[in-house]
């Protein structure tokens, strides 16, 4: 099975700070660090070949490839979710 390029938490981030505009307020969210949100950001746009946020003093908003990208990304990791929720429902 081939790997993705990029993993939940890329998603993670890129939802958070979609939903915030801020990285500094994903990173509070997500309960990590800005530079670790940044990264995120930077990976997932690099593996993608998509520039996906515009960045200016502070503050963010998408791209029209990271406007395309959000229901997408919103459904993927709506279904993991609710697969890790199926998973602990047979374990319990």
């Amino acid at each position: 099975m081939a790997q993705l390029p990029f993993n939940l938490k890329h998603i993670e981030a890129f939802l958070a700070v979609a939903d915030l505009g801020s990285f500094r307020r994903a990173a509070e969210r997500l309960n990590t660090t800005q530079p670790n949100i940044s990264n995120r950001i930077s990976q997932l746009e690099d593996r993608l070949g998509l520039r996906l946020m515009e960045r200016d003093a502070g503050s963010v908003r998408l791209t029209p490839r990271g406007q395309a990208l959000l229901a997408p990304a919103r459904q993927v990791l709506g279904a993991f979710r609710m697969s890790e929720f199926r998973s602990a429902l047979r374990r319990g």
